[in-house]
Parts: C-alpha cells; sequence; structure tokens
C-alpha cells in the first residue's frame, strides 16, 4: 500500500514493475464537479484529461504483453475517456466495455422530472491484444425465483400492480382447474 500523490508511486512502480502487471483496475475520480474530502472532483476538462493520460500511459507500461487494464468510470466522462485509451492502448487492443447497474429507480428517483444515471461503465484495454486469452467460467448460481412470476395488469400504475405465479396464471389462461392438471395435459 502506497500513500501518497498516484503519479508518483506510479513512477516509482514503473522503475521495478514495467512489463510485468497482468492485471490493473483503476476507479479514478469522475470529475464530477463535487468536491471531497481528500480530492477535487471537479477539474476542468482539459485538465483532467491530462491527469488521467499521465497516469494512463504510466499503467500501459507497467502491463504485461498479455496484460489487461480495467478502467471505471461513469457517463459524464466515459466519451472522451474512450477516445484517449483509444489513443494510448491503441484502437484494435479495446476488448469490451461493460456496463455496470448502480441502482434503481426508487425513491426519489421514481417522481424525477427528468432523466436519472443508474449505471457506470468499465472500459476494458489489454496491452496486446493478439497476446490476450481470455479463460472462460461457469459459475453455478442458484435458481431465481422472481422469474416465475408474472404481472397481471402491467397496465395499471406499479403500486396497483397484481402478480402472480407464473404457472398458475399460464394454466388459468388454458382453463386449467391447476398446474397439476395443466403439467398432466
Amino acid at each position: 500500500l502506497i500513500f501518497g500523490d498516484n503519479l508518483l508511486a506510479l513512477k516509482a512502480l514503473e522503475q521495478e514493475f514495467a512489463g510485468k502487471v497482468k492485471c490493473i483496475y483503476i476507479d479514478p475520480p469522475f470529475n464530477t464537479g463535487a468536491a471531497f474530502e481528500h480530492y477535487d472532483d471537479g477539474l476542468e476538462h482539459s485538465i483532467w484529461l491530462g491527469l488521467m493520460r499521465d497516469r494512463l500511459e504510466i499503467l500501459r507500461n507497467l502491463l504485461s504483453v498479455d496484460g489487461v487494464a480495467w478502467i471505471h468510470i461513469d457517463d459524464k466522462e466515459l466519451a472522451y475517456l474512450r477516445v484517449l485509451c483509444d489513443e494510448i492502448f491503441g484502437r484494435t487492443n479495446f476488448l469490451n466495455m461493460i456496463v455496470v447497474k448502480t441502482s434503481d429507480p426508487s425513491g426519489h428517483k421514481t417522481v424525477n422530472p427528468s432523466p436519472y444515471s443508474q449505471t457506470e461503465y468499465i472500459l476494458m484495454y489489454a496491452k496486446d491484444r493478439t497476446q490476450y486469452a481470455y479463460e472462460s467460467m461457469y459459475v453455478a448460481s442458484a435458481y431465481d425465483s422472481g422469474y416465475n412470476k408474472f404481472i397481471i395488469n402491467i397496465e395499471h400504475p406499479y403500486s396497483k400492480w397484481e402478480v402472480v405465479g407464473l404457472n398458475e396464471h399460464v394454466a388459468s389462461t388454458l382453463n386449467y382447474r391447476d398446474t397439476r392438471e395443466a403439467r398432466k395435459k
């Protein structure tokens, strides 16, 4: 753990670890215009991009030939960061953009008179796409019981929705007494 200015820390790491890092994940300031206790997140756009460029260039140097950088950002600087990363890593080394859902429309958001953001993004770049190897993994998960529900009056306001079991609804719609009879027939 290194306490201090991250640019100086990265330059120090570069001396020993250039070309040796397999995976980098960064969550830089999003440049939202807010001021936080330890940093100002409201920089002039071109200054923010310059600060990001300095750091991304060192991060690229730290990556091994098969290494990957993951860069977390929101929608305010996403497009500009993507162009900057295309320039630094090479457009052909862009692997993917992952969308991260950060919230659901609830509370004050449901009555917000304007659109709101409920997503953030992770840009994924390889140092050299030809050396990158994706390793597929299956992750077992339990059955999601939420998929067995059906809203029978979706045209009504959500507060008046009636949610029923999907199997029961299908059986009823096909005029069966219950799901057991529907399954048999």
